[in-house]
């Protein structure tokens, strides 16, 4: 029989009304609410399906938010956000967009931390515990993690320094058996003993950290979590509650392949790429171009290996795994280990290239510093800048600061193709010449490939025939005079647009250069442009604070000509969209050209 218990629950207090054999109904019409939202916007599928009693739950027991309840990268919190006074965002399609799809206390109380990044929620809670305590307060402390963050290693950090504590801290833990793709680790196969011994195992990590602990099979009956929830409810010591439960629950595809409904595209969307591939009419991308790049290698080369940090998506698909055997690793979630690993690697003989997203690998930069660089081992990481124009990114998740983390730290050579030619050339050599640490940012928008480009490049055209020291240089696209545009990797073809602009409203017939390069200077090739420019522009796809166009500048110093650097702002934007964010920097065209024709009016 159908309810609508959803519609009498705005608030935590309202939830708590409710007959306890009454929340096992409403956890389905949550779920119904969640599978109709998330097929029209997108977004964590399979994650959120998974914990909706476990959320109903601990809101029906806990008294948030005097109680504290820290979300492990808040993709599983959308529950959560229901049934803290945000429902109109999931049931209301004119109100779809009004949240974050991470915890964020700007939207409510009741989110304890801005949060997109896994294995912190522990640490947080132990802090927030010993706040607590400092002040003479007496809330409960509830840290939910789950979903492949326990392999973090700031995860077990947490788990160390809890159970050196003497006070309420609640951890519970969601075990589904994945990440975002399947768990690897050692520790999965301690967590799957405990629950083929239902809980029973002598080998328990968590009791080793000295914890105490609950074990509840079926994670997914609310009658029973309100029950455990209630034994622990102002416990006097840390305790983890171990709950086993069903990734995508409720929706048959997410349930059948976990990997692909971990995240969700919006289901019109999901048909049309769906008919592309099927009709054969689907234009490869980076992902699927640099996964059979890689593949060839690993097939001529066995000492060719590929890495990941949990987050193989589309660029390292279940097939390019199957095919790459014991050549392709997955470490789990755990950057800095993969970093460090890939080190070795390469100091023992092998070929590793790291493929991540550059949110992630901020959290390793100590081991590209200490391990990698400062080692000088042969390795490949393969990372993402902002791709303007794509996305509307969470301030959790923004890829601007790559470029200027890895420019910082001496010893990596990094690059930044702006041509699927280039792109692949830079991985040959990287992987079989180069003999030392080098970053790549890999184009994120639609591939561009040298015959797409829209005039031939001064310099002979990028043919694959192989990239070299030679070519750690910059590279001429259009030459001209007056003004000259650094267009570094994904903004090359925003610089063409630039040049064109340039030509058509003030006539100028401006040089374009493609650096290539960010961790070195052309100087040659800057010292040439002072001969017959007055204005240099650097465009990059990052933040301009430490990034490529103030070396630029700096270089320049006193020199006659005029720098302009364009990049994005020191900030961390919060879900706007990249077109959007372009216009706030000053980057689009016309603010560029006007910015030009300024300059050129006040000298």
């Amino acid at each position: 029989m159908m309810t609508d218990l959803l519609s009498e629950v705005n608030s935590p207090d309202d939830l708590k009304k409710l007959n306890r054999n009454d929340l096992p109904a409403l956890s389905e019409e949550i779920r119904d609410v969640l599978l109709k939202r998330i097929s029209v916007t997108g977004g964590h599928l399979g994650s959120n399906l998974g914990v909706v009693e476990a959320t109903v739950a601990l809101h029906y027991v806990f008294d948030s938010p005097k109680d504290k309840i820290v979300w492990d990268v808040s993709h599983e919190s959308y529950t959560h956000k229901i049934l803290t006074g945000r429902k109109l965002a999931f049931t209301d399609p004119a109100h779809y967009h009004d949240v974050s799809g991470y915890t964020h206390p700007s939207e409510s109380p009741h989110d304890q931390f801005t949060v997109g990044h896994t294995g912190t929620s522990i640490s947080m809670a132990v802090g927030l515990a010993k706040g607590r305590d400092l002040c003479g307060r007496h809330e409960n402390v509830i840290a939910f993690i789950g979903d492949g963050s326990m392999s973090e290693g700031e995860a077990f950090e947490g788990l160390d320094n809890a159970g050196a504590m003497s006070t309420n801290l609640i951890i519970v833990f969601n075990d589904n058996g994945w990440a975002i793709a399947p768990n690897h680790g050692g520790i999965y196969k301690s967590l799957a003993e405990l629950r083929a011994t239902n809980g029973e195992s002598e080998h328990n990590m968590f009791k080793d950290f000295g914890l105490d602990y609950r074990y509840v099979a079926d994670g997914n009956d609310v009658e029973k979590l309100v029950d455990v929830f209630a034994s622990v409810k102002d416990i006097d010591h840390p305790v983890v509650v171990h709950i086993v439960t069903d990734k995508g629950r409720g929706s048959a595809w997410a349930e059948k392949d976990k990997e692909a409904g971990h995240w969700a595209l919006p289901d019109k969307v999901y048909d049309e790429i769906q008919t592309e591939r099927k009709e054969g009419t689907l234009a490869p991308d980076y992902d699927q171009i640099t996964s059979e790049f890689l593949l060839k290698k690993i097939e001529h080369d066995p000492k060719v290996v590929v890495l990941t940090a949990a987050t193989p998506g589309s660029a390292l698909p279940p097939s390019f795994r199957e095919k790459a055997g014991k050549q392709f690793v997955d470490v789990g979630i755990a950057e800095q280990h993969a970093v460090a690993a890939i080190s070795g690697i390469g100091k023992a003989g092998g070929k590793p290239v790291f493929e991540v997203f550059n949110t992630f690998l901020q959290r390793a930069y100590d081991q590209l510093q200490q391990d990698l660089a400062l080692q000088g081992n042969p390795a490949t990481i393969l990372m993402g800048g902002i791709a303007p124009g794509v996305a509307r990114c969470d301030n959790t998740h923004s890829g601007a600061f790559g470029i200027a983390m890895t420019n910082t730290i001496p010893g990596l050579t990094c690059l930044a193709p702006a041509t699927k030619e280039e792109l692949l050339g830079m991985l040959d050599w990287s992987i079989d010449h180069a003999e030392r640490p080098v970053v790549i940012v890999r184009p994120l928008r639609g591939v561009v490939s040298e015959d797409d480009l829209p005039l031939a490049p001064v310099d002979p055209p990028f043919a694959g025939d192989g990239f070299g020291e030679a070519d750690l240089s910059y590279r001429t696209m259009v030459r001209g005079e007056k003004v000259a545009v650094l267009a570094l990797g994904d903004m090359l073809m925003h610089g063409y647009d630039v040049v064109k602009a340039l030509k058509d409203r003030l006539g100028i017939d401006a040089t374009l250069i493609e650096p290539r390069i960010y961790s070195a200077l052309d100087t040659a090739t800057l010292d040439r442009l002072l001969d017959e420019h007055d204005i240099v522009l650097t465009i990059e796809d990052g933040e301009k604070v430490g990034g490529f166009g103030e070396q630029v500048a700096s270089y320049y110093g006193s020199a006659h000509v005029h720098v302009l650097n364009y990049g994005a702002n020191k900030e961390i934007p919060d879900l706007v969209p990249t077109d959007e964010l372009m216009e706030r920097y000053g980057m689009t065209t016309d603010q560029i050209v006007g910015d030009v024709e300024s300059l050129l009016g006040n000298e």
